[in-house]
């Protein structure tokens, strides 16, 4: 009897895995940030990023994804298009670590197993955490000390899909995140020298091509919303 119910549970399983459509990728592209140094342009990628997702088409119009992103980020006043600022002459470097889930909403009913249906525009809306660095205090005149700090941001996005050969397709993608924190450049008002921030949150911003594998039979979607 015990066998009997183990099998039927490894069955039913099996079905959901293999009549559904699942989708795994590879972004690759660059990122930008928008804060107290340099441009302020929301779509202007400076600096090499990736990302690696997995994606659950639950019906022709909702896709459900994960997504780990490594997002390096930077800016420069020298680059910037005020006078106060590229006099200032600041600068940074750091790195975000992200996990992110959400939704994809395609603007046309998507199913790569079928010729009419290969290709959509879609809006994306995820909730994530990530962790980067940030200074904990100033050891000397000039020499900080750092940590670690994980927050959350409210990622946007848009973006095109299309089925390129068999089971690969394409995306070009477009995200913006929205941060609750003003030290991504590592300003803070608890240490002079760094206090040049203002009471605006920082952004950071994903711009990328993705490659993506689809596995599964052909979907039975599952039907509402």
């Amino acid at each position: 009897m015990k066998n009997s119910i183990l099998f039927i549970v490894f069955v039913s399983f099996s079905s959901i895995f293999l009549g559904q459509e699942y989708e795994v990728g590879l972004s690759l592209g660059g990122t930008n940030y928008v804060g107290d140094i340099g441009r302020t342009n929301y779509i202007y990628p400076n600096k090499p990023a990736a990302a690696v997702f997995f994606k659950y088409n639950w019906n022709p119009r909702i896709t459900l994804r994960a997504t780990y992103s490594y997002l390096p980020i930077g800016a420069d006043d020298k680059n910037a298009d005020t006078d106060f600022k590229q006099n200032r002459g600041l600068s940074f470097n750091n790195t975000i670590n992200e996990l992110a889930l959400g939704m994809e909403f395609n603007f046309y009913e998507y199913d790569i197993s079928s010729e009419d249906k290969s290709w959509t525009p879609y809006i994306l809306l995820e909730l994530a955490a990530f962790n980067y660095k940030t200074v904990k205090s100033e050891t000397s005149p000039g020499v900080y000390e750092y940590t670690n700090k994980t927050s959350y941001a409210i990622p946007i996005g848009i973006g095109y899909k299309s089925k390129l050969y068999g089971t690969l397709a394409f995306a070009i993608e477009a995200k913006f995140r929205y941060t609750f924190e003003d030290d991504l450049d590592y300003s803070t008002s608890r240490i002079q020298s760094l206090d040049f921030g203002t009471n605006g949150k920082d952004w950071y911003m994903f711009t990328g091509v993705s490659l993506i594998y689809t596995f599964g039979r052909p979907a039975c979607y599952t039907e509402g919303l």
